[in-house]
């Protein structure tokens, strides 16, 4: 269990849900990872105990800053590494990192930190995606463990990574200010380079040029990107910016497509669910008083819960997506 201490000072950087949807992981800045029983967190006559986690372990040395699962795998990256760990280890409470992946030493002074992973299960092996603070987007083959491509063109950290669907294409956020577009099968260089701090409607300089999110539909069309510059919509196939969505007081740090709507959270105390035409649909206020990283578990229809992690011990479950029903506590 934290001490005090570290139950005061904890932030929850990423979730993840089990295969089947049933559990839910969390990575701190401690290093540890806590699994929660979604399921049983749900039960009418749930009790506290079931809001805390079922088991919880020291996974990295430093932060944990995010996580991704395949069908037998979690998988989770700090500083310089990368660890897997089997599922049924995990959920046994014996886990066991089954390998490990180094990020190269580029600049031999010291391994950078891993702010992004997302895993790409097209065709029959999965490749992991990893953004780094050294600029660079690596990619691995999994089963082999293999480093496959190494994308470079950004100046300054990776903040974010999404991939289009029916494509060999990513996209990218990063500090320097700019989203790229790469199409892995020519990893030379970036395709497109969009710039949202040059776009009137986008552009604050009070809150900088950084983009720290970024998403892609599902049908490849439409991305949305934040950060220092407001959250904006941009149609792909023009590379144009559509619509603006307006958070006067805050920069968005995450942001998903889902159905009809765009749901984002940042640097303040609030999710946000907003129609593609910019009108706020609603705010839901929540625990964290900064968002790192909104959820929702699409593993199960009958766990369907949306959670909220940042800058606090408490992770909030949303079982109407429209509140916030109770909290899970990191302790």
């Amino acid at each position: 269990m934290l001490s005090v201490r570290e139950q005061l000072h904890t932030t929850v950087f990423s979730q993840c849900y089990s295969p089947g949807g049933r559990h839910l992981a969390v990575c701190t800045n401690f290093g540890h990872i806590a699994i929660f029983s979604v399921s049983a967190a749900l039960l009418s006559d749930t009790t506290e105990s079931q809001h805390r986690p079922l088991f919880m372990f020291k996974a990295h040395d430093g932060p944990v800053y995010t996580l991704a699962s395949t069908d037998k795998l979690l998988i989770s990256a700090g500083t310089g590494e990368i660890h897997a760990w089997n599922w049924a280890d995990i959920l046994s409470k014996t886990p066991k990192v089954i390998w490990t992946v180094s990020i190269p030493d580029s600049y031999k002074l010291y391994s950078p930190e891993i702010n992004s992973l997302v895993l790409d299960s097209k065709g029959t092996d999965y490749k992991l995606y990893a953004g780094c603070g050294d600029n660079n987007i690596y990619i691995w083959d999994v089963e082999a463990g293999v480093l496959q491509t190494t994308l470079k063109g950004h100046t300054d950290y990776i903040h974010d990574i999404a991939l289009r669907a029916a494509s060999h294409e990513c996209v990218t956020a990063s500090e320097d200010g700019t989203v790229r577009i790469w199409d892995t099968r020519t990893p030379q260089h970036a395709v497109h380079a969009l710039e949202p701090y040059k776009i009137e409607s986008c552009n604050r300089p009070e809150y900088g040029k950084w983009i720290g999110c970024v998403a892609v539909d599902a049908g490849d069309d439409w991305m949305v990107c934040g950060g220092g510059p407001r959250l904006s919509l941009w149609y792909l196939r023009s590379l144009t910016s559509t619509t603006t969505f307006d958070t006067p007081k805050a920069c968005q740090q995450c942001a998903m497509f889902y159905e009809d709507t765009i749901i984002s959270a940042g640097s303040e105390a609030y999710v946000n669910h907003w129609y593609v035409n910019g009108d706020l649909k609603g705010r839901v206020p929540c625990k964290p008083t900064s968002v790192f990283n909104v959820s929702i578990n699409t593993e199960s229809d009958n766990n369907k819960v949306l959670t909220v992690a940042g800058s606090s011990s408490m992770i909030d479950v949303c079982t109407n997506f429209g509140y916030r029903a109770f909290s899970l506590t990191v302790c």
